[in-house]
């Protein structure tokens, strides 16, 4: 683990800062558990002041409809504690689910109300009447807290999500500037997306957190809908280059090298990519004429697969510079901070990808539903024992299985979480009987906290250290559980923090016992819905445009590819998920244009859509990736074969489309020359039609 930068420590410093203040305040009205009040600010605060504001907004919601659900439910349950804990738990576990189906800050609503109910409730089940005044007093504190994080973070060098947002685009582009050069070069032209590049698509969709937050930042608000623009053309971006470096490898197979008069326009086209200052409207349009002087489409005799696969390359190129152009013109609106509304892109071929999601419900409600029964069994263990601090036990069961649901092996986490909340209560212990008794006055108590809260908030920027860090900051604190007139009791605590321990002790050995698989069985899972999706759109039943089903292709491969990562040697990992991107797209775009074709290559192109649905879903049937049989690969090439007879401004992009689908099905598929099919083959095709 490398030391923390400058940044790490000025954002633990105004995170302790504000803890402080908040601890500050609540100590001078006497609010009942002002410790709450200095963890709130632990859980809201980020490096960046949106992102603060934001979560501030959201626990604030969250706490307050938990605190409501606590008073509502004890009120109706109190003389039922099998059917509160029953209760309890599905509440957790119901919005658990509702927070998994919102892959963005907001979801820490849901997650937050769903564990504030036993959090307010189980410690005050005995004392049913102070309900109501526990429900408000941790409104109070939290809503202190929040106020003074928000308040320090827009003050004290507050830090701009512009600022990320600008560098993670440049970092972007550049890694998307990279592949382009090592295609056009020659270098990347393969016939598979190497892993490292399919991690574009995981990274740009990182890009979702960050465009979540842009409207809390009062310097960002104004690029919310060029940013979502971009995201949709980077996204683009992904399937277009990988479809190039196929197309591209393709024409070098047959001549072992490309065509003469492309290698001239390639090169100009990556030297275009290596010179961001030269990207503009003139030289993309310069470039889109380079590449029209070359294309001479396909012809009618001889050789056919070749000039298709030349017109098909061709078109990708032109698709490639407009798109480009755009990210590039996006940008800059973005960095300059005003939406240019003027703006006209000049990509306008089809739609960009969506914002649309992929959800694995079977895995995120078995996830959920696992967390549901640990709440319940925890709860009526507790109420069968009679033990007076099981609640604690309880309640660290439902907060460590909300934490950790949407992670494939949530077990280490878990234990992580276990030997730090270990650690951090032999520290309380250490504060509260040696350290805490001999301080006299705030000052001095400032003094000695700031050591292991700082150190902790150096961690919290981190993303991989984030969760675990803020968890102990908040454990530490109430551990402590400093109040206005000071007092300990050694059983009390001991109790407390031993049913702590017990909560998460607890929900480790339940994850071990229910969810022992990792990451292989989520990849499994993506891979299969991959192949339903295909089946599906082949069939005609899925019969969403474009964008929707590119931007649910590449969610899917965004959540696929780290997975990937961590399966080496595996038949999973030689996945290529943007060729799954490739053939969707095609497909789509063969059933839009088969419409435009004759009957005759209409009804061929039919069968051999379903032929392609057949084979994925033989393959969910199996549950293995087969080859596709030599017969599909005799069906394309016999469209291929039929649409060459249709007029030549109908056919384009029916013939790019099955050019496509061949690409991805069979890569290595050996050379054929196609020629139009006669007229006695229509008539043939269409008798068969109607014997069937």
């Amino acid at each position: 683990m490398s030391l923390p930068s400058w940044r790490d420590w000025i954002f633990s410093g105004k995170a302790f800062v504000a803890s402080m203040l908040a601890l500050y305040i609540a100590l001078y009205f006497d609010l009942p558990r002002p410790y709450w009040a200095m963890a709130a600010v632990y859980v809201v605060s980020n490096p960046l002041a949106g992102a603060t504001g934001s979560k501030a907004l959201y626990r604030a919601l969250g706490t307050i409809i938990g605190a409501c659900a606590a008073v509502f439910f004890m009120s109706i349950f109190i003389n039922a504690p099998e059917l509160f804990s029953v209760v309890i738990a599905l509440w957790t576990g119901v919005l658990l689910y509702i927070s998994m189906l919102d892959r963005t800050p907001r979801s820490y609503v849901f997650m937050l109300a769903g564990y504030t109910l036993p959090l307010i409730a189980l410690p005050d089940v005995g004392n049913p009447e102070l309900i109501f005044d526990t429900a408000l007093a941790r409104s109070e504190e939290i809503l202190l807290g929040i106020l003074c994080a928000s308040i320090v973070n827009a003050v004290v060098f507050p830090v701009s999500i512009n600022s990320m947002l600008n560098g993670n685009i440049t970092k972007w582009l550049g890694d998307a500037a990279s592949w382009a050069e090592e295609i056009l070069r020659g270098e990347g032209a393969v016939p598979e997306t190497p892993v490292k590049r399919q991690k574009l698509a995981s990274d740009i969709a990182g890009f979702d957190m960050l465009l979540s937050q842009l409207r809390y930042d009062v310097k960002t608000r104004e690029v919310v809908k060029p940013a979502r623009e971009l995201r949709g053309r980077l996204l683009m971006l992904l399937p277009m280059f990988s479809s190039l470096a196929d197309r591209l490898h393709a024409l070098k197979q047959i001549n072992k090298n490309l065509p003469a008069d492309m290698r001239p326009v390639l090169q100009s086209i990556a030297d275009w990519f290596s010179q961001p200052n030269a990207i503009t409207d003139e030289s993309a349009h310069a470039l889109i004429a380079q590449i029209d002087a070359i294309d001479t489409g396909p012809s009618q005799t001889g050789h056919d697969w070749e000039n298709m696969l030349r017109a098909s390359a061709l078109a990708r190129l032109r698709e490639i510079v407009y798109l480009w152009r755009d990210c590039h013109a996006l940008h800059a609106i973005i960095r300059d901070g005003h939406h240019n509304r003027g703006w006209q892109p000049l990509f306008r071929h089809r739609k960009v990808i969506a914002n649309t999601r992929f959800y694995d419900y079977g895995m995120m409600l078995f996830s959920c539903g696992s967390t549901v029964l640990a709440t319940l069994i925890a709860g009526l263990v507790w109420i069968q024992s009679g033990w007076e601090y099981g609640a604690g036990a309880v309640l660290m069961a439902a907060v460590s299985g909300s934490f950790f649901a949407a992670m494939d092996r949530p077990a280490p986490f878990i234990m992580i979480l276990l030997k730090w909340f270990s650690a951090s209560l032999v520290l309380s212990f250490i504060y509260l009987f040696f350290i805490l008794p001999r301080i006299d006055g705030f000052p001095l108590l400032v003094l000695v906290f700031a050591p292991p809260f700082l150190v902790l908030g150096t961690l919290m920027p981190r993303p991989q250290y984030a969760i675990i860090a803020m968890l102990l900051t908040v454990a530490t604190a109430s551990f402590i559980a400093l109040q206005n007139r000071f007092s300990v009791d050694f059983v009390s605590f001991m109790n407390g923090g031993l049913a702590s321990l017990i909560g998460v002790g607890f929900s480790l050995v339940w994850t071990l016992l229910v969810r022992p698989f990792g990451s292989e069985l989520a990849a499994r899972r993506l891979m299969h819905a991959g192949w339903a999706d295909l089946a599906n759109t082949a069939a005609g039943s899925n019969r969403h445009d474009h964008s929707e089903l590119s931007g649910r292709i590449l969610d899917r491969l965004g959540q696929l590819v780290p997975r990937l990562a961590s399966l080496p040697g595996r038949e999973m990992a030689k996945i290529d998920g943007y060729a799954e991107v490739r053939l969707g797209l095609n497909i789509l775009a063969l059933q839009r244009e088969r419409r435009r074709l004759g009957s005759a290559c209409a009804i061929q192109i039919g069968t051999m859509l379903a032929a392609i649905a057949g084979f994925y879903k033989q393959r969910l049937k199996q549950g293995k990736a087969l080859e596709p049989a030599p017969s599909l690969l005799v069906q394309i090439d016999t469209c291929l074969a039929q649409t060459l007879n249709e007029p030549a401004d109908k056919r384009a992009e029916a013939l790019d489309a099955l050019v496509g689908i061949k690409r991805a099905l069979f890569p290595d598929a050996p050379v054929t020359s196609l020629l139009p099919l006669s007229n006695d083959h229509n008539t043939n095709a269409l008798n068969a039609k109607a014997a069937e």
